[in-house]
Formats: C-alpha cells, structure tokens, sequence
C-alpha cells in the first residue's frame, strides 16, 4: 500500500498547470456576468459549475463521506479513462483487470497506448491470488480495476481477496462499484480511509435509473481528486444534468422502492428459467441481472431479436452465455414467455 501518491503520477500530469474557468475565478451565482463570452439571453446561456457543488454535497450526505473526496465524471468512463491518463506512461506503464469483466477497461487502455494485463477470474469467478503475485510487485504495473459486482458474471468479487490487493499493492486500486446497490456488500467507500491508494467508482446510471444523465462518482482521497481536477473538461457535467440528478437523489424512497422491485423481479427470473429445459446454468447475482447458460447463445439471441426482444448475447466471452437485465415486471414475462416458446420447439 503506497502512503506516496505523488510518485505514481505521470511527470508530465504533476507540472500540469490546468486550465482556469471564468467559473472558478467567481464563484458567487450574484452579480453581472461580463467574464466568460456567454451570451446574455437564455434559460441555460451560463456555464455550469465545474465542480458541481451541490450535487457534491447531496451525495456526500447520502455515503456519509467528505464532499471534497468526490469527483464527477460523464460516466464512469471517464473516470476510468482520466486514471489512465494520470497515472500510466503512454507506451511504458501497464494497467491490469481480471477478465471477464467490463470491456471499456480495454478500449480506454488501448486508446491511451496503455498495456491492459488481463488475469483470468477462476472458475467461481473470483480472483486467484496466486497468478496475481508477480504483478503485486512489479512497478509497472500502475493501476489495477476490480470490477465488484463483476460485469458480466454479475457476482461480487471476495472482499479478502480485494483487501489483500490494496494491502500489497503500492499501486492505485480503483474498485467500480457500478452495481453494488443491488448486493447486500457494504460499499468499498467505508474504508476509503484506511487505503489512501483506493478509488470507488459508482454510477447513477443503474440502480437510480439515470444512465441518460452519464454521471459517474468516484471516492478518493483529497491528494488524487487533485489530480483528477487538475485533468478534466473545465465544464464536464452540464447544468441540466447537474439539477436532474439533485432532484432524483433526493427522492430516497421512491430509489429504494424500485429496487426491491428490481430484486424481487430477479428471483422471479431464477425461478422461472430454471424451469426451462435450454437453460443450462444460472450464475449467482450481485447485480441487477443475470449471467444464463444455455443450448446455443446464438440461437437464442437471434429467435428473441426476431421478437423485438434484446438481451446480451456474451458468447464470444462466456461459451453459451447471454446476460438479461431485469426489467419490469411485464417485460420479463414477456421474455419469459419466448424464451418458454423457443425451449418447448
């Protein structure tokens, strides 16, 4: 566990001067805006908060954290792609996951010329911390993502075995939680303190239903969120969607009512594919949906495309494998239903 973040930071990203916005030379929302070449006419003629304050501090009360340990990003993505860019050499230093797991891993390292060593996840798919010794060590390795609630096994990853990486590892260990409000696991971001090298990521994208908005969150420690502002777009979360996303976190009730339904719903689905004779196997899920194995992926991806209904074939990563969101309750009977048709010939 490395207490020296700034010796992991590209040399290039720590002399950085960052870009100063109009919004941050003034932050007061009174007076005559002649600063920052908006035109005066129009409901959203003004630049938003590049730090989005209030948004900041909605969620800092909701996981009892510091809001100066929050960053925003549009979308996980970029978070993912703003701690390569910190913190990995272009061409020299190496990233690592456990596959499978979720694709932009790949794609992002790929696009900043960032060697993405991927350890294969064992057959629970959990990690085995054997293959992963030699890396624990090995300084080039820089960054490593653990997908927790994993995408798209669906399941969540040992917590040891986790801990175990962040008590070995002078690297950043950057945690995406994307879907851990539907497990029962106590988020990574409550030992935020204890890791000074840990970044939780979680998104408003699935449990809160705002995968339109594209706002990602990460937890870290005040020395990295420099950093990450330091790197960003002056205004990367528009105001619209600044205020969308205060106005649903602060309906509580109505998020945790739906995703009982959500859960509900997922039992629902396990009991009734297991039923079916083309379902192989039904992985455990932490997440709101399900890794199925069954007959031909193939087959059935395109019979249920034919009725206008799409899920995840995964065949290409999971032999046989296709993924389903949980939806509401008359789409899975709907899916239920076909997948019924086409496994009774």
């Amino acid at each position: 566990m490395n207490n020296n973040i700034q010796q992991l930071v590209r040399k290039n990203i720590q002399n950085l001067a960052p870009y100063s916005s109009a919004r941050e030379e003034y932050v007061s929302t009174e007076g005559v805006f002649l600063d920052a070449n908006e035109n005066p006419f129009g409901n959203y003629n003004r630049y938003p908060d590049p730090y989005q304050t209030a948004l900041k501090h909605s969620l800092a009360g909701l996981n009892k954290v510091n809001p100066k340990q929050i960053f925003l990003g549009n979308g996980s993505d970029e978070i993912i792609d703003l701690a390569l860019r910190i913190f990995c050499q272009p061409g020299k230093d190496k990233a690592l996951t456990f596959s499978p797991t979720y694709g932009m891993y790949n794609v992002l390292a790929n696009i900043n010329e960032v060697e993405l060593i991927k350890l294969p996840l064992n057959n629970e798919f959990q990690i085995d911390i054997k293959n992963l010794q030699y890396y624990l060590s090995n300084e080039v390795v820089k960054l490593i993502f653990i997908c927790s609630p994993n995408n798209p096994t669906g399941n969540l990853l040992h917590t040891e075995d986790i801990e175990f990486i962040l008590n070995n590892y002078n690297g950043i260990v950057l945690i995406d939680e994307a879907y851990i409000d539907f497990s029962q696991q106590t988020s990574f971001v409550k030992k935020l303190s204890d890791y000074p090298n840990l970044i939780v990521s979680h998104t408003l994208s699935k449990a809160w239903g705002l995968a339109g908005l594209r706002i990602g969150i990460a937890y870290m420690h005040q020395e990295i969120l420099s950093f990450f502002n330091k790197v960003k777009a002056p205004y990367n979360i528009s105001s619209v969607n600044q205020k969308v996303a205060l106005d649903a976190i602060s309906k509580v009730d109505d998020y945790k009512q739906k995703l009982i339904q959500i859960l509900s719903e997922r039992e629902k689905m396990i009991r009734e594919l297991k039923q079916l004779i083309i379902v192989k196997k039904i992985y455990p899920s932490d997440a709101n949906f399900l890794l199925v194995e069954v007959e031909d992926a193939n087959d059935l991806y395109s019979k249920l495309v034919a009725q206008q209904i799409i899920i995840r074939n995964r065949n290409t990563v999971i032999r046989n494998c296709v993924r389903i969101t949980i939806g509401t309750a008359g789409e899975n009977q709907q899916l239920l239903n076909a997948i019924k048709e086409i496994s009774n010939g």
